[in-house]
């Protein structure tokens, strides 16, 4: 091979026999030395045995001149604020390893996402942490949370985006809608399941999407993201009633057992049979998909408390029963039975039956919610003789709250000393529909 001063980095050819491939030279890692990496110009990356090129030739060297972004405001556009997390939407690509890092201070996001900044002003940049959102837990909820209550009773901030990992962003989006009392504005968390080097990136549209949302009269925390695969609209989703659906797809997230708050384009917001109901005018109420508590002048308050010993635990057939004996002998104070169909476990017929042990977790203090397994529809106990059974046992059937949603709450309800004490106030917490967490008319 050829010898060449192009090093990771640099925009290059490689030449094998026949083809003649251009990309971003990669570094190669150290257990693989023996493979030539380059990131293509449609954002993807492909190996090269070292042995079959031919060469490397050096098109362009690599920029090492840092650019300085200077960040703009606007007098004529509302103020609003970000919180960043960490996650794809807060990285960007490194042209050395070919793999993304995260954006190391607040100008690189006005550099990456200018089209944002077109349609508001960026008063307040907030980073509690940068982490992947599955290394994430209550007490990262609890930083956002704290941070977001001060941002919202600032008067000079219309709302606030929340940049997020997508792997649990779903029970973040629970949790600040039981963590935040009085909400006042939008709180309105958003993401990209493809990093912004790559030309399907879906971070920009998501960005503008979640401006427009920011700055609407929708006071609720939710989720924006792709409505389709497509880069056309996203869809405002409740907080407590959005869930991932796919691993991969730009349009990740859908609203579950409930509609969207708003369909939202890069420059309007319409209801879901196109009618027109707000332009980027950045004012206004617009007409509601479905009912959301309107922006107001209330004073917003942190309510974060938590219990760390809750479980989510999916029953499946065949399991043992035992199982709930070691959350007791860990000190668990709640768990969130995932069960079958409209709410069934193992019942006195099945080889390992779980009647008489749930009843004998509770007696200990253990609090048992139950809800289905299946993404759509509701528990309903009554409808068969043994969710009949499994309810005897004092179980708590939780109507059409997700499994997410449940565990978040149980967490919440049971981290304040006034409602832990008895069981029947919690149960009574469980089944308040505190913030949109319950349906009693479930949508497709």
């Amino acid at each position: 091979m050829e010898k060449t001063k192009a090093v990771p980095g640099d925009y290059v050819e490689v030449h094998l026999t026949k083809l003649i491939y251009e990309g971003i030279l990669l570094e190669s890692p150290e257990n693989e030395k023996g493979i030539v990496l380059l990131k293509l110009d449609s954002g993807y990356d492909i190996g090269f045995n070292r042995k079959d090129v031919l060469k490397i030739v050096l098109v362009k060297k690599a920029k090492e001149k840092k650019e300085e972004t200077e960040m703009k405001k606007d007098s004529l556009k509302p103020n609003i604020a970000m919180i960043i997390t960490g996650g794809t939407i807060a990285s960007v690509f490194n042209p050395k390893t070919g793999g993304v890092h995260p954006l190391q201070k607040p100008e690189d996001f006005f550099k990456f996402y200018p089209e944002l900044f077109e349609k508001v002003n960026v008063a307040r940049i907030e980073i509690p942490f940068m982490k992947a959102s599955e290394d994430m837990d209550y007490k990262d909820w609890q930083k956002i949370a704290k941070v977001a209550v001060e941002l919202l009773n600032d008067s000079n901030i219309q709302g606030i985006i929340i940049t997020h990992g997508t792997d649990t962003l779903h029970y973040t989006s629970s949790a600040l809608s039981f963590f935040i009392k009085n909400l006042n504005k939008p709180i309105v968390l958003t993401y990209s399941q493809r990093s912004i080097d790559r030309a399907s990136s879906d971070a920009n549209l998501n960005l503008q999407c979640a401006a427009l949302a920011a700055i609407s009269d929708i006071a609720e925390v939710s989720l924006v993201g792709h409505g389709s695969s497509n880069d056309d609209f996203c869809y405002a989703m409740p907080g407590t009633k959005v869930r991932k659906l796919h691993s991969s797809r730009r349009d990740a997230f859908k609203a579950v057992n409930a509609k969207p708050f708003a369909k939202i384009f890069p420059d309007r917001i319409e209801s879901k049979n196109g009618k027109f109901l707000q332009s980027i005018s950045y004012g206004g109420e617009i007409e509601r998909i479905s009912e959301y508590k309107l922006r107001n002048k209330n004073k917003a308050i942190l309510d974060s408390k938590f219990e760390e010993k809750v479980a989510l635990v999916r029953v499946y057939p065949g399991q043992d029963a035992d199982i709930l004996d070691y959350y007791v002998k860990k000190g668990y104070k709640g768990i969130v039975l995932e069960l079958s169909g409209l709410g069934h476990a193992p019942t006195k017929n099945a080889r390992n039956a779980w009647t008489l042990k749930l009843k004998e977790v509770q007696k200990k203090g253990l609090i048992i919610c139950a809800v289905s397994q299946c993404i759509y529809g509701r528990v309903d106990p009554l409808v068969y003789s043994n969710g009949r059974e499994i309810l005897e046992t004092g179980v708590i059937y939780l109507e059409d709250m997700l499994a997410e949603t449940a565990f978040v709450k149980l967490g919440w309800v049971l981290g304040h000393d006034e409602w832990k004490k008895n069981k029947k106030i919690v149960k009574e917490k469980m089944l308040e529909n505190i913030s949109g967490e319950l349906n009693n008319r479930l949508e497709e």
